[in-house]
């Protein structure tokens, strides 16, 4: 602290609170982690989380983990794309609902996709470093919809526990 600074402080009012940036309340409090990395690429973290989205919606489907435990990421196939159910399915549970034609008809114009119009891993990572460069809080309510907390851990949701709990496959092939 320079000089002036504590001079400052010791002229407010009330010296012994903190600066009005510090955090109270929250001891040792986590740092979010980060999503994009200091060049403003995604971040090996974001790029690990975004993988096991994908994942989940991919085809072909990658092998399931042990019922036990729905914290391990899933990696989807190096071939794996994203075809018109696996975007509605993903859609849905992101956004609550698929996308219209004009939205779809712009990702395969936009993003990177296969001959036929499939959304590549490389595309899917492409709508989360655009949305998360003009929107990072967006990106956050995404992570969360898919079980990720702040520190991009993947932590049990109610949507994963209800469907272990029900007869709907969490892992549906779309072929």
């Amino acid at each position: 602290m320079a000089p002036n600074d504590l001079d400052l402080r010791m002229q407010s009012p009330r010296p012994e609170t903190p600066e009005p940036s510090s955090k109270q309340g929250r001891r040792n409090a986590q740092l979010d982690a980060q999503l994009l990395d200091a060049d403003g690429a995604i971040s090996d973290k974001l790029e690990r989380c975004l993988r096991h989205i994908f994942a989940k919606y991919c085809t072909p489907c990658p092998a399931r983990p042990p019922k036990q435990d729905s914290t391990i990421l899933l990696t989807p196939p190096g071939d794996a794309i994203l075809d018109a159910a696996g975007l509605d399915a993903w859609a849905q549970d992101t956004n609550g609902a698929p996308f219209s034609e004009e939205t779809k008809e712009e990702l395969r114009e936009f993003l990177d996709v296969t001959e036929d119009g499939e959304l590549t891993f490389k595309g899917f990572a492409q709508i989360y470093q655009l949305q998360t460069e003009n929107d990072e809080e967006e990106t956050w309510r995404d992570l969360s919809n898919h079980g990720f907390d702040r520190t991009l851990t993947l932590v049990s949701t109610r949507r994963e526990e209800e469907a272990e709990g029900s007869h709907t496959p969490l892992f549906v092939s779309y072929q």
